[in-house]
């Protein structure tokens, strides 16, 4: 399988390319609008067909640009189905596969960062967004977030998935790329070393974060799939 991590230095997000060597059908996992031209350049010059734009969830901090890549790629968006996002060609439920080639994509219902959050699991990688990161966990505080789901989510659903299992966040600010389960079984300081439920609310009831600075332009752009 083509794989290839990239990344948007203003929203830290990382977005995915999966692709099968040799249909060429490809996969974005998370694209940004700003960064639209070089996805497609690098689709072009792989010799790529664009089949799926998956998103892990209604982002907050940046606009998707699923509508545009598209409209220019033909490819069907397809997200979770509790997002209600009218504009997406997939609405996507718990089990859900997307294939592409011979690969096939699991979606795992992940929510507590937002509800509408979904992880996706490939080829012995699961892309965690913005639920599970790299010896950290995402933010529980608005769009419908849940320190319980979250807790839940990482620590039934994806803790779950075999240790050797790579995690790829959706996002990153401490240098880091990419984990496995095993790692955030044993190190992430939000689940990990067998923490409790009552030690993560407690923590997270604790930060005191501001609002993306985006969230205002980004979430009602991205309920139309970065259209807007």
């Amino acid at each position: 399988m083509i794989f290839r991590q990239l990344f948007d230095y203003e929203s830290w997000t990382y977005t995915y390319l999966l692709a099968d060597e040799a249909t060429k059908e490809a996969v974005l996992i998370d694209t940004v609008k700003e960064q639209a031209e070089r996805d497609l350049t690098l689709l072009r010059e792989l010799g790529l067909n664009l089949k799926y734009l998956l998103e892990t969830h209604i982002h907050a901090d940046h606009i998707s640009a699923a509508a545009a890549l598209r409209a220019k790629t033909g490819a069907k968006i397809a997200l979770n189905a509790t997002a209600g996002v009218k504009t997406a060609d997939v609405q996507l439920k718990d089990g859900d596969e997307v294939t592409f080639g011979s690969h096939r994509i699991r979606c795992i219902t992940t929510p507590g960062h937002t509800n509408t959050c979904m992880s996706y699991v490939c080829d012995g990688r699961v892309f965690t967004g913005d639920v599970l990161f790299i010896r950290d966990a995402g933010r529980t505080d608005f769009q419908e977030g849940s320190p319980e789901k979250m807790f839940d989510s990482v620590t039934r659903k994806l803790f779950a998935l075999p240790d050797s299992t790579a995690v790829y966040p959706a996002h990153d600010y401490k240098g880091l790329t990419s984990s496995t389960i095993a790692e955030e079984k044993a190190h992430n300081s939000k689940f990990g070393g067998g923490r409790t439920l009552a030690q993560f609310k407690e923590e997270m009831a604790a930060m005191k974060l501001g609002q993306p600075k985006k969230i205002h332009i980004a979430v009602p752009a991205n309920m139309e799939c970065g259209g807007l």
